[in-house]
């Protein structure tokens, strides 16, 4: 079975893992990563997003291990617009999370206007965090918890424009 999911992935936490995991779990996967360009406008929140090089680099980090502990194969490949690589030939299931869901049923109206089949909408649930919100990137990069929901009150948030070359 061939799985498809996307996301900027900004930083990578386990709310994602878990998106991943059931992912490896259903077959070979395939995920698309918005690019430089479309990533800000997918933003519920107007926050830096990191390059694209780098957020690849940390997701092949993530995806690698999983890969081999579900004897799967994986590919990255960059999404220029939020419908993606899943109105594509070739996949058989979406993996999205909740608030995705109807992005879901948008790619499936657009593959059926191609004459391909509908994909399964497979949802994962999020992953709260120590107060019982979700576990977002945004909340991570606010500095309110770190990847795996753990309440970092005294931790500084990354700023939300692009820090000055002299900085980094």
């Amino acid at each position: 079975m061939n799985v498809a999911l996307g996301g900027t992935f900004d930083p990578v936490h386990d709310g994602h893992l878990a998106l991943f995991a059931r992912a490896f779990e259903l077959g070979d996967v395939t995920v698309g990563l918005t690019s430089d360009e479309l990533a800000p406008k997918t933003r519920h929140v107007d926050r830096y997003v990191r390059p694209f090089e780098e957020r690849k680099r940390d997701l092949l980090d993530e995806l690698e291990p999983l890969a081999e502990e579900h004897d799967r194969e994986f590919e990255i490949r960059t999404l220029t617009e939020p419908t993606g690589i899943a109105t594509e030939p070739g996949f058989d299931v979406l993996i999205v999370s909740p608030e995705t869901k109807d992005g879901g049923a948008r790619i499936n109206e657009i593959r059926e206007e191609r004459g391909l089949p509908p994909l399964d909408i497979e949802v994962v649930d999020h992953v709260p965090a120590e107060d019982g919100k979700r576990i977002s990137s945004t909340r991570i990069v606010r500095g309110e918890i770190d990847r795996h929901g753990n309440l970092t009150p005294d931790r500084d948030g990354r700023e939300a424009t692009r820090p000055d070359a002299d900085e980094v």
